[in-house]
């Protein structure tokens, strides 16, 4: 038991190290992992399955408790990133389809790990997982409309296969988590522990497979998406950030929402978009996933300090 929580603290502690490392090892020797992009379905599948098994009754509730909160919260993630995905497409003049895969990043929900990067920020973890929760289960309605109604003007959007699809890779898993949670009761502490390491092994799998198909376009338009996602990253985070204070939230509860809209479940992106829409499309969510878990490592950090010098 000792090595395994030692192992689920290397994998977990040093995820952004870790995630940099197999993508570059990916775009050196693509051919070792290309052939493996039928997994990215199935492998995002056991993350949100993860996910489902760690909810509680207690997350849900939170909703009635806390309605307005949730509810600035779940409409500033689903206003802010999906309109910055697409002005930052226009502004950079993107082809269609890299355009496409920038929006669908932005009209994801939140990713899982926003909850954890919201510990170390010293935000209210509590709230950031009622958030994660909210946004997921609106996804399969609100993912397909944005879509629709921002990357339409460029491309046909399947909004009836994207609600199916997004359906079945996180609603089913999320209800099979949390049925495992319910069924098995107490038993589930035993598992909890190394569900984190396994999400980050999974979505560290997802980024590296993404990054060896799209080996030959990361050299030619790869600088550009990478500035696109640093800037739909910072911003997002940002005006989180303000949206939250605006909103009388308390520091914490702020960092909460910065964070959550911020992070966005990039895995599914690459999902939905390697799916419908070709890989060049997974590109940006590929991208922002190694650079969101970098940009929100840091920024947690700097919250933790500024915390500490506060207390001090």
């Amino acid at each position: 038991m000792k090595y395994l929580s030692l192992l689920n603290r290397v994998i977990t502690d040093y995820f952004t190290f870790w995630i940099i490392l197999f993508s570059a090892v990916a775009y050196l020797y693509p051919s070792h992992f290309e052939d493996l992009r039928n997994l990215i379905v199935p492998t995002l599948g056991i993350i949100m399955f993860g996910m489902g098994a760690s909810l509680t009754t207690s997350d849900f509730k939170r909703v009635l408790l806390r309605p307005r909160d949730v509810g600035v919260g779940v409409v500033a993630q689903y206003g802010i990133m999906p309109f910055l995905g697409f002005a930052l497409a226009k502004i950079f003049g993107l082809d269609p389809i890299l355009a496409a895969g920038v929006v669908l990043v932005g009209s994801c929900p939140g990713g899982t790990s926003s909850n954890v990067i919201t510990y170390l920020a010293r935000g209210d973890v509590a709230f950031s997982v009622t958030m994660t929760s909210v946004s997921t289960l609106l996804s399969p309605v609100m993912l397909p409309l944005l879509m629709y109604l921002y990357a339409g003007q460029w491309i046909d959007i399947p909004v009836l296969k994207l609600f199916i699809s997004t359906v079945q890779i996180i609603l089913l898993p999320v209800a099979l988590g949390l049925g495992l949670r319910i069924l098995i009761k107490d038993k589930i502490k035993y598992m909890l522990p190394v569900l984190p390491s396994v999400s980050s092994l999974a979505i560290i799998f997802i980024v590296g497979v993404i990054v060896a198909a799209n080996s030959q376009s990361i050299a030619r338009v790869g600088l550009t998406v990478a500035i696109i996602a640093i800037m739909h990253n910072i911003l997002g985070f940002s005006i989180g950030y303000w949206v939250g204070r605006f909103f009388g939230m308390d520091t914490q509860r702020a960092r909460a929402v910065s964070i959550e809209i911020g992070m966005q479940n990039s895995g599914l992106a690459v999902a939905l978009a390697n799916t419908y829409f070709g890989t060049l499309a997974a590109l940006p969510g590929a991208i922002f996933s190694v650079w969101m878990n970098i940009s929100g490592s840091a920024l947690a950090w700097w919250w933790r300090r500024s915390s500490n010098q506060n207390n001090s």
